[in-house]
């Protein structure tokens, strides 16, 4: 009988060491994408980049502006009062002589809505009179500090939050007459100017340039936004709330009522007291109560605060189960001294 030699053994399938092989890149990768959206997240909320020390520079400015409306006052011999209202009861214990700075600003709160409402009413000669404040006197990114710290830095009697620039790479950024950012968030993105001959005016970023608004004289400009009355007439409806806030949230936002009368307006929410207002609503508000021909709404939520002659005297709250303020990257302030 013929023996037939035995075939040898066909060598096993290498399937397996590939998807060995092949385990070990997946891995690799995943861990490589997940540092990576890490990173990303640190860098968008927690690593803290300073661009520039300003705080100098914002001094000057504020000296600058103040000792030319003192030297007004002096020669009209003209002497101002600040005072407290709150409830629509003036406190005269309350008042301050404010003669050398030409600012007048009274406080009154309400409701509206199911919400609480914080007015500041600011009477100033001049619109360089309103100022700004970076936290740590640092232009930045992630750069931050409570309302009521950057108000005392700063010497202010009334101060609210502003627009939270820092959270952001891009929108336009001018502070007390310096430009600090002129990447355009979007061509939609509406912006406020505040010129230095009180001029209020709301911009879109693709319209503009944000060195033609300060070869304009813009003062200050805020990338926030919506803006909420122009021309007297409200300017959003219920679907801007989408992409911003959809439901009552604590509000922030600064108005024009007539030349030299501006307010700042707070709102509280997200608590049983105070249930919170929409863009809508808050723009309803500013233009039937009071009267505003131009208003823009700066960051809110968690961020709005008001701080009034050493007391922060709204409810700042970010889930409505604490009070306390959320440190934010800038201030709009003005002070009486």
């Amino acid at each position: 009988m013929r023996h037939m030699k035995s075939s040898p053994a066909m060598p096993a399938s290498n399937g397996g060491h590939q998807s060995r092989r092949r385990f070990p890149l997946v891995a690799v990768y995943a861990v490589v994408l997940l540092c990576l959206s890490v990173y990303v997240l640190l860098d968008t909320f927690v690593i803290t980049r300073s661009y520039a020390q300003v705080a100098t520079n914002t001094q000057e400015a504020a000296a600058a502006a103040l000792a030319a409306t003192a030297q007004a006052t002096d020669e009209d011999n003209a002497s101002v009062k600040s005072t407290t209202v709150v409830g629509g009861t003036e406190d005269a214990a309350e008042s301050t002589e404010v003669a050398d700075s030409g600012v007048t600003t009274s406080l009154s709160q309400v409701r509206y809505n199911d919400t609480t409402i914080y007015v500041v009413d600011v009477y100033a000669s001049d619109a360089t009179q309103v100022l700004t404040a970076f936290a740590s006197g640092t232009y930045g990114k992630n750069v931050t500090d409570t309302t009521s710290a950057m108000a005392e830095a700063a010497g202010a009697t009334v101060a609210i939050n502003g627009d939270y620039y820092g959270a952001r790479n891009a929108g336009y950024v001018v502070r007390n007459g310096v430009l600090y950012r002129s990447e355009a968030a979007s061509a939609s993105q509406e912006d406020l100017v505040i010129y230095a001959d009180g001029t209020f005016e709301v911009v879109c970023e693709g319209d503009v340039s944000a060195q033609d608004l300060v070869d304009a004289g813009a003062w200050q400009v805020f990338s926030f936004g919506p803006g909420l009355v122009v021309n007297g007439a409200v300017a959003v409806d219920a679907n801007d709330e989408v992409g911003r806030a959809m439901a009552s949230n604590p509000r922030t936002a600064i108005g024009k009522v007539s030349d030299g009368h501006y307010v700042l307006v707070v709102s509280d929410g997200r608590t049983n007291e105070s249930e919170g207002l929409t863009l809508q609503e808050l723009a309803t508000f500013m233009v039937d109560e009071l009267g505003v021909q131009c208003a823009y709404n700066l960051d809110g939520g968690g961020s709005s605060t008001l701080w009034y002659e050493g007391t922060v005297v709204n409810n700042p709250t970010t889930n409505g189960r604490s009070i306390h303020e959320r440190s934010v990257s800038d201030i709009v302030y003005l002070r009486s001294e």
